[in-house]
């Protein structure tokens, strides 16, 4: 193929797990490119993440390969302060990415990955020995199907990953959809300006304290999952009491082991339950249908409502663009086949980083064992 540009490791993705990625195989001075579909590196927490947001575990478990937060860092880290340190990580490890790359197709043909790529409406085509897929859980927000939500309602309506504060909803009646750690922080930055909250809690969750959630993650290093979730929620009662008075059922499983088995996180409080116990934000199960302004819910209730936000998650936009069946890592819906820890390999030189469900945690134990694997197919 002509204009080729060879390379002996693509990355795609520029965010935590592709920077981690290149920094890892930089240490071991193997070449690799890393592209990027928007114009700078780390755009979920630059450009797509709320004014007051804090990374939700203790630093010690936000950092990547080969760089702790120097000492005097916050133990919880704030959006700036996280953004920053990523800024110097890329710096130190000599990470460059290619920016406004949006990849179009990813296909294994003749031993080698080739993938094509649009940069200003010029089309660009990689041909490499390793893939790593680095575009993580996280690339496109998800906002559900609600009957009547695009058909007629009549306020303003947008993804977690839009809202930056409250300002703009003072005042106003205000319906959050999730309740994991964005619905349950932006219903109470909400709040915070004078508008009229409801929050959607339409599954059990579990509402834990950040000192908790370190708490028990120390513990998990001496002692097995269920006894510390038994601790845990010991501490959570004492702090909450019984949630499930205020709407907020906690599921049957201990909230560290219902993550190993869904995925699905513990939520950090960072005020919004007693916002909730004060009956300043309403808790109210999922929405049915939607009319004009009147929500209505599946327990018959019916909200007036201004403005909605969904913090509904995101999705992994890798099976738009990449043939999954050529490497056997991704299925259908762009994540892994496998379950923890063989996630992250897969055939001819096909890895996925940040794939995990273990946050930046698990990003950089990928990062490592995909530099380590890489090495080894090279230099033995």
């Amino acid at each position: 193929m002509e204009n080729e540009i060879k390379i002996q490791t693509l990355i795609i993705g520029a965010g935590p797990a592709g920077l981690a990625t290149s920094a890892c195989l930089n240490r071991l001075n193997i070449p690799n490119i890393v592209v990027e579909r928007e114009e700078c590196s780390a755009s979920l927490w630059k450009r797509r993440s709320y004014d007051r947001l804090k990374l939700h575990l203790a630093k010690q478990y936000c950092q990547l390969p080969h760089m702790p937060f120097p000492p005097n860092t916050p133990t919880f880290v704030s959006k700036a302060g996280f953004v920053a340190y990523l800024d110097e990580y890329a710096t130190r490890f000599d990470v460059s990415p290619r920016y406004n790359r949006n990849v179009e197709s990813a296909y294994f043909k003749e031993g080698r990955w080739i993938v094509e790529v649009e940069h200003a409406a010029e089309r660009e085509v990689y041909s490499a020995e390793y893939l790593v897929v680095a575009t993580g859980e996280n690339s496109e927000g998800m906002i559900p199907e609600i009957p009547g939500l695009a058909e007629s309602f009549e306020g303003e309506y947008l993804h977690s990953s839009e809202y930056k504060n409250g300002e703009k909803f003072a005042g106003k009646r205000v319906l959050v959809v999730g309740s994991g750690n964005s619905g349950m922080e932006i219903a109470y930055d909400v709040s915070k300006w004078d508008a009229k909250v409801s929050l959607v809690v339409h599954s059990p969750v579990h509402v834990l304290t950040r000192e908790i959630v370190r708490i028990g993650m120390w513990l998990l290093r001496f002692f097995p999952v269920k006894l510390v979730d038994r601790w845990c929620l010991l501490l959570a009662k004492l702090r909450f009491g019984d949630t499930s008075r205020f709407g907020l059922v906690r599921p049957t499983k201990g909230p560290f082991m219902n993550k190993l088995v869904t995925g699905r996180s513990p939520t950090i409080d960072v005020g919004c339950f007693d916002e909730i116990k004060a009956g300043k934000i309403m808790v109210v199960p999922s929405i049915k249908r939607i009319e004009e302004k009147r929500v209505m819910f599946v327990d018959g209730n019916i909200k007036t409502i201004d403005s909605i936000v969904f913090a509904t998650g995101y999705k992994s936009s890798v099976s738009k663009w990449l043939q999954v069946d050529d490497g056997d890592l991704f299925n259908k819906n762009g994540m892994p086949k496998r379950k923890l820890p063989d996630h992250w390999k897969g055939k001819n030189g096909l890895y996925g980083v940040g794939f995990g469900r273990q946050g930046l945690a698990g990003i950089t134990r990928d990062a490592e064992n995909v530099a380590r694997d890489i090495a080894s197919l090279i230099f033995n």
